[in-house]
């Protein structure tokens, strides 16, 4: 009987010990939430593809009318010089690392690099994208100009770089969740391409540019329902800017209607309207620069 109530005893002393540990690794938890909330106000903000057009507007919207701190990144850092400008004039918010979306590594670096300065994200905009690049890849009008080079290429680029840069960027946002922000989420937000819609397509072409966008809006779908079967302070969204005045469109504006051509500061300032509205019932949703739904 002694020894049985000596178990007991010990037995009970163990589970308070435990729960004790776990209690101050909770208050632990939150008091660095907490800390990093108030250190890092308006949040901490990455956007992916930041050296040029779309990008580099949200980086600079993001610096000149907010308050947070913006990671900017670039296949090459050295010679952003629209990116080294800004960082000259906003010193202690903007931060730019080197990032590749063909290079796996390079996201890796950038997500550690991350974690040690600021130990959590708020946003995520994935900019980048390629529709054209000459003697490599055209859109193609036809079936018969559509080569497995072009294929890979773009869906290499604009569906499996975007989905890699959240995989390592998740714990991020896990602990950043809406923390330092008016949001009560993460966001996630990908660039997508209205062509990219399925249901919307009309016109067919654009083989390569159309199925990555597409590629990118199913595996931004499955990110969403995953995050909220988890229940993850993260909301997922795929935003179509309109036809911008880029580079990337510039070869193909001649048919364009003049009102139909956005500068990068109006569709910018559009989608950031959006992404700070953005809730948790808007996870997996596909929106056009002006709010509308588009459909998959």
């Amino acid at each position: 009987m002694y020894k049985l109530r000596h178990l007991c005893l010990s037995q009970q002393c163990s589970f308070m010990a435990m729960t004790s540990l776990r209690l101050m690794r909770v208050m632990t938890q939150r008091a660095s939430f907490s800390s990093s909330a108030v250190k890092w106000e308006g949040g901490v903000s990455m956007v992916q593809g930041a050296s040029r057009g779309i990008g580099l507007e949200f980086v600079k919207q993001l610096l000149e009318k907010e308050k947070g701190h913006v990671i900017a990144t670039c296949r090459n850092p050295s010679g952003a010089t629209s990116l080294l400008h800004l960082k000259s004039k906003f010193a202690e918010r903007l931060s730019i690392l080197q990032l590749d979306v063909t290079n796996e590594s390079t996201i890796e670096e950038s997500a550690k690099s991350i974690s040690e300065k600021y130990g959590s994200l708020n946003l995520l905009i994935n900019a980048s994208g390629i529709l054209s690049i000459p003697q490599v890849l055209q859109p193609e009008t036809t079936l018969r100009k559509v080569e497995k080079s072009s294929l890979l290429l773009a869906y290499e680029v604009n569906a499996v770089g975007p989905i890699l840069v959240i995989k390592h960027m998740w714990p991020l946002l896990k602990d950043g969740g809406g923390l330092g922000t008016e949001r009560d989420v993460a966001v996630v937000a990908n660039l997508s391409a209205r062509v990219g819609s399925i249901g919307d397509n009309r016109l067919g072409g654009w083989h390569s540019y159309r199925a990555s966008k597409s590629a990118l809006n199913q595996l931004t779908k499955n990110i969403s329902v995953e995050f909220a079967r988890r229940k993850d302070p993260i909301t997922c969204i795929l935003l179509h800017p309109g036809t911008v005045d880029t580079d990337l469109s510039r070869p193909f504006q001649r048919n364009v209607p003049e009102d139909k051509l956005f500068t990068t500061e109006f569709s910018v300032q559009k989608l950031l309207s959006i992404i700070h509205n953005a809730k948790s019932h808007d996870n997996g949703k596909f929106f056009a620069w002006d709010g509308q739904e588009i459909p998959w």
